[in-house]
């Protein structure tokens, strides 16, 4: 897998108080990624020059930064008919080679000074729909299991575009990031894989939560709308 480039902006108002447009009324959000040159500093929570607008249900050390393939930029390209550059989707770093399929939850790898760790899948929320005007967006990204991931950092440093992610450990196989969204989103009834992945010892806080709560209080329990997205 290759890191592509990287990706930062901070929180922003948006939109016109005197529009009629639901799309066009007045919103903060930190999800328009603008790409970095020369070298990041990547920290515990985020790269430096980062942030989000709601830091309640968005950042933190589980999600410090959001991984989205360019593979799937074309394909939306080509559904929305729209023109997606690297960081449409609100991600941190745009990668090649590897998709959800492939990547699992737990992994841990080298890339520049950096050493990072796959927490999640990334869950998207309304702000990705309203960014580009089509307001089933994130619901379609959910369904289609497009969503990309996030990355705790295990070992700070300095990061240069393009870079090569070296696999260092593997330690759930059996998790890949497109079978935990299945089972988060797809599978709600199936309360023994639901238990299986709360006990996943690398998953995300927030979703051993949300299924814990699906297990506490059944199927139709699914995860906050607004946990997951750099935003």
């Amino acid at each position: 897998m290759k890191l592509l480039s990287i990706q930062v902006g901070l929180p922003r108002n948006l939109g016109d108080s005197t529009s009629t447009d639901p799309m066009d009324k007045p919103w903060v959000s930190g999800f328009f990624k603008e790409p970095l040159s020369g070298e990041a500093t990547i920290t515990r929570l985020n790269i430096l020059g980062d942030g989000q607008a709601d830091l309640k249900n968005h950042g933190g050390p589980d999600k410090a930064i959001n991984v989205y393939p360019a593979e799937h930029l074309q394909h939306w390209q080509n559904v929305l008919n729209l023109s997606l550059p690297h960081g449409a989707f609100g991600e941190n770093f745009t990668t090649l080679g590897l998709t959800e399929n492939e990547v699992c939850i737990g992994d841990v790898y080298r890339l520049g000074g950096v050493l990072v760790q796959v927490s999640q899948p990334r869950q998207p929320c309304w702000k990705l729909a309203r960014r580009w005007r089509v307001k089933d967006l994130a619901a379609q990204v959910e369904r289609t299991g497009l969503t990309g991931w996030y990355l705790r950092v295990l070992e700070e440093g300095l990061l240069t575009a393009p870079a090569e992610f070296t696999l260092i450990e593997r330690p759930h196989p059996e998790w890949t990031v497109a079978l935990a969204n299945e089972v988060m989103h797809h599978r709600k009834s199936d309360l023994n894989a639901a238990q299986t992945l709360a006990n996943c010892a690398a998953l995300s806080e927030s979703w051993k939560i949300s299924l814990t709560r699906r297990l506490n209080h059944g199927p139709e329990d699914t995860a906050p709308r607004l946990i997951g997205g750099a935003v």
